[in-house]
């Protein structure tokens, strides 16, 4: 993708002559600019690749469609006209969900302003105030500088209210409010994603107990408990490249200590045994969550290890949830004494079979891997039950599988060193399996694998060539 970017009526005017000029039909001269755009470097991730509306009759330039219902949207929310919004609402929600560019067009024409005055208008009911979150919703969608300080204290404001604090009408029923809820999560989520400010802004307000308590108001939803952990988990990301230290480790903290996370996202889990969805979003936010040794043990003791050994046993036809559930035994296994009750808890048998049955799935291999790796890591007894187990064989399985992917070549690699580095008398198994091979090949088709794969090789006590690195000194160091 390129670097360089136009505005959209640069990209209009290039498909508009390619028509008038070269005659072409509107497709292929939509696609030519494209073309020739890209060829420059052009990245037109926003831009809408149609053609516009021809002009009218008075030789006024129209609009995209997106345009126009904007337009039209602007004009209701103006003359709060209770009536047409619904419907416009609903409309423009639809559009910006079509693709990127629809909703990176309408940003850049002051779409932002309208919907967030369309969800503070006064005097409207919480159906519109829904549909005006959806298309707040929509329109954050790898946007989040959109949101500015009065957006956030409406999501804010929508997370606090309580059930007894409302009056339930006709237009203002329990449902309703939950719906609201669920919308207000649903753009949080999108606002904090690869924004930093967003989140330490967030948090500071006081969102991380919001959160924790929609769980606890609306644990019976199993919508706005996979949202609210999904939020959650957000908070801890540190994926802003425009930040060079965030403040997840912090997030996490606040999240376990501050408003008993670990806890609240564990129980939830108790309400939802038939539902691979809601445990998956759990255990992928326990495993950012696992973030000290002390909190691993937490989620043990909590029951947190039953739930994603459950999950592996009952769910492993569902690759999401398998991926979500090795990546959480993976996170807590960070803890020595936690090794110890994975293993005893049949966890690596579990694991083995996930390898064997999604062999094709390079998330889960990679996962899987991992998971075992981090089980073997200073624990010598256990790695005689990975190999007896098939661990060793199920990840040189994923090594030929998935021989481009690096990630999964290197977290074979070294759970391979890991398994020999303590145990030396499983190297010769391991080689007749054909480990030296293909950790070879790993490392010479993936330099991020040279590390760990050298570092195999030397423990399953083959020959390792060692390289000369110029320092820019004058003096060759071997590697």
């Amino acid at each position: 993708m390129g670097s360089r970017q136009i505005a959209q009526e640069t990209f209009d005017e290039a498909v508009q002559e390619n028509i008038s000029e070269f005659e072409m039909e509107p497709e292929e001269a939509v696609r030519e600019a494209v073309q020739q755009f890209e060829a420059q470097g052009v990245d037109l991730s926003n831009i809408v690749k149609a053609v516009r509306p021809p002009a009218s009759e008075n030789g006024q330039r129209q609009k995209h469609q997106i345009l126009l219902t904007l337009d039209s949207l602007s004009r209701a929310v103006a003359q709060q006209d209770l009536a047409e919004l619904p419907q416009l609402l609903s409309s423009f929600t639809a559009q910006c969900k079509e693709q990127f560019a629809f909703r990176s067009l309408a940003a850049r024409s002051g779409a932002y302003a309208v919907v967030l005055s369309a969800c503070q208008l006064p005097g409207a009911h919480r159906d519109l105030l829904l549909q005006a979150l959806s298309s707040l919703c929509a329109l954050l969608d790898g946007q989040p500088d959109l949101l500015d300080s009065a957006g956030q204290e409406l999501l804010l404001r929508c997370l606090r209210e309580r059930q007894e604090d409302a009056e339930v009408t006709l237009e203002v029923t329990l449902e309703v409010m939950l719906e609201v809820t669920l919308g207000a999560l649903r753009c949080l989520r999108h606002a904090c994603l690869k924004h930093e400010g967003n989140r330490q802004g967030f948090a500071k307000a006081g969102v991380l107990p919001l959160l924790t308590g929609a769980i606890l108001r609306h644990g019976g939803s199993a919508d706005v408990v996979r949202e609210a952990a999904a939020a959650l988990r957000v908070m801890t990301f540190d994926d802003d490249i425009r930040v060079p230290f965030g403040h997840a480790h912090d997030h996490a903290k606040m999240i376990v200590l501050e408003n008993d996370g670990l806890r609240v996202l564990i129980e939830a889990a108790k309400a939802f045994p038939d539902n691979p969805g809601v445990l998956s979003e759990l255990c992928a936010t326990l495993s950012r969550l696992s973030v000290r040794n002390e909190f691993c043990q937490d989620i043990v003791d909590l029951g947190g290890l039953d739930l994603m050994v459950t999950l592996l046993a009952e769910c492993m036809e569902h690759p999401d949830v398998v991926r979500q559930a090795l990546g959480a035994i993976r996170a807590i296994a960070g803890n020595d004494d936690v090794k110890d009750a994975i293993v005893a808890a049949g966890a690596t048998e579990l694991i083995v079979l996930a390898l064997s049955q999604h062999l094709g799935n390079a998330q889960i291999c990679e996962q899987g891997c991992a998971a075992l790796c981090m089980l073997a890591l200073r624990k010598p007894e256990h790695c005689s039950v990975i190999v007896e187990g098939g661990g060793a064989l199920a990840a040189l399985q994923a090594m030929r599988a998935h021989p481009r992917q690096g990630a999964v070549q290197r977290q074979a690699c070294m759970l391979i060193r890991n398994l020999v580095s303590r145990r030396r008398a499983l190297s010769q198994p391991l080689l007749e399996m054909g480990a030296e091979s293909l950790i070879s090949e790993a490392r010479a088709a993936h330099r991020d694998c040279e590390d760990v794969a050298r570092a195999a090789l030397r423990d399953l006590g083959c020959p390792v060539e060692l390289q000369e690195l110029w320092t820019g000194q004058g003096a060759n160091l071997a590697q």
